[in-house]
């Protein structure tokens, strides 16, 4: 449940198609305009990744496709490891769109976590990008990756928990 709404799963052979837009809003929001169309009901799907002002915003919506199509987490890690020095600026993004197919409704809801590049991977927990991202806002010494924070620590300040905190607040407070 979410704000009182039930979350179901996306049926199995409902197909989203590829991503193709520029923005992490232009994905999130194709995603969740087929899934609307395929199903008749309000949807939310999103899209997200890192950001390293390094390579001025990249790799940004090629985040799960960084080192190419097919590439692992570990693959797309080590390109990124490679191409952006330790203490470099990172922010984690994800955007939450909203589609209800019967008002004709779209929203998105934006969340931000901003951090910086460790100096090396560090954590065995999380995925994708997360022992390398030491977020700026967290408790205690030394600083920590997101691979190394418990996952109550990463929800309170991740990208993914502030988008879905914000797209909660407003369906609660919607009419």
């Amino acid at each position: 449940m979410l704000g009182g709404a039930a979350l179901e799963p996306l049926p199995d052979e409902v197909e989203l198609g590829p991503e193709l837009g520029e923005t992490f809003a232009a994905n999130a929001l194709a995603k969740a305009r087929a899934a609307a169309a395929a199903t008749g009901r309000a949807v939310i799907a999103d899209d997200s990744g890192i950001a390293a002002a390094a390579l001025g915003g990249a790799p940004g919506v090629r985040s799960a496709r960084f080192a190419g199509e097919h590439a692992t987490d570990a693959q797309n890690l080590a390109l990124l490891v490679s191409r952006v020095p330790p203490g470099s600026v990172l922010a984690y993004v994800c955007v939450i769109a909203y589609v209800d197919p019967a008002s004709g409704r779209e929203r998105t809801f934006e969340g931000r976590c901003q951090g910086r590049m460790a100096a090396a991977p560090a954590g065995g927990g999380g995925f994708g990008y997360d022992p390398v991202f030491v977020p700026d806002e967290q408790d205690g010494e030394p600083p920590r990756t997101m691979a190394q924070l418990e996952p109550a620590e990463k929800d309170a300040i991740s990208h993914r928990g502030r988008a879905l905190r914000a797209f909660a607040a407003w369906l609660a407070a919607a009419p």
